[in-house]
């Protein structure tokens, strides 16, 4: 497959994730609300598999010989990503993205509240990103499909982080529902929030793929910031969530970890 096919499959993978937030406003086409003790055990099962990815899969692929493996290289893009966390969050700090915004929104509005959210979600596209570096390269295994070899650790990361996305699409439904929104625009805000990703992860993915010098820093710069946003962010999202369970949600997060651990463990061994 040629450089256009590539980013297109890459940027379908960055566009699945943005879908997967939407899914979290489908259950209010049923019900009216979402209970606390499933959002935190999804918060912690997506936690579990993104740490396991970064370790296992971002960080290992950045040292391997194959991709002209560097532990100053990893190390160097795990600070820088994490860094690019804390200044997002620096950026964004008193800049609450109120869904009544979105329904109110003008143009001007829109490009504001969409600028917010590229901030916030970037680095969850750029993971995606590298995740895909090896495509079509036969540098490790992968998995056949319409023609591609697709990185198992791509296939990892996608799902990691769509996993994410629905308990965020539920938060967002939340107000949205309150203020008598109807269901299908909850679901396009949904996705709406999200749309960053893809954008993330085509740029990602050409950066790694046109300066393969740089993969093993690539790597570290995905790892370092899923694992920052996983401990400044969605863990203590999860807790909050369920500060109103018995024992403050930590069965239940910690549940969810545990099986997002497990569910990565295959992959230090491909």
């Amino acid at each position: 497959m040629g450089v256009l096919g590539n980013l297109s499959l890459v940027f379908v993978a960055g566009l699945l994730t943005a879908f997967a937030t939407g899914i979290g406003a489908l259950p209010f086409f049923l019900v009216r609300d979402v209970s606390d003790r499933w959002n935190v055990v999804l918060w912690g099962l997506a936690s579990g598999i993104m740490l396991s990815a970064s370790v296992f899969g971002l960080i290992f692929e950045g040292i391997s010989n194959a991709n002209g493996g560097s532990f100053v290289g990893v190390g160097v893009g795990l600070l820088v990503g994490a860094g690019l966390v804390v200044v997002s969050h620096h950026a964004i700090s008193g800049m609450e993205v109120n869904p009544r915004k979105y329904e109110e929104a003008d143009f001007k509005k829109l490009v504001l509240i969409l600028g917010i959210l590229t901030v916030h979600s970037f680095p969850e596209g750029v993971a995606i990103g590298v995740s895909f570096a090896d495509l079509n390269l036969g540098t490790i295994d992968g998995i056949a499909f319409l023609g591609f070899s697709v990185p198992l650790l791509a296939i990892f990361m996608t799902v990691a982080i769509s996993i994410h996305n629905v308990p965020e699409g539920v938060a967002i439904s939340i107000p949205l529902r309150s203020m008598g929104v109807s269901n299908w625009r909850m679901v396009w805000w949904s996705v709406f929030s999200s749309l960053p990703q893809p954008i993330g992860a085509v740029i990602a993915f050409y950066f790694v793929r046109t300066a393969r010098e740089f993969l093993p820093i690539g790597f570290g710069f995905a790892a370092g910031a899923m694992i920052y946003l996983v401990v400044s962010e969605f863990i203590p999202e999860a807790l909050e969530v369920g500060k109103e369970l018995p024992g403050d949600g930590y069965r239940e997060l910690v549940s969810g970890l545990s099986a997002g651990i497990l569910l990565m463990v295959p992959l230090a061994f491909v």
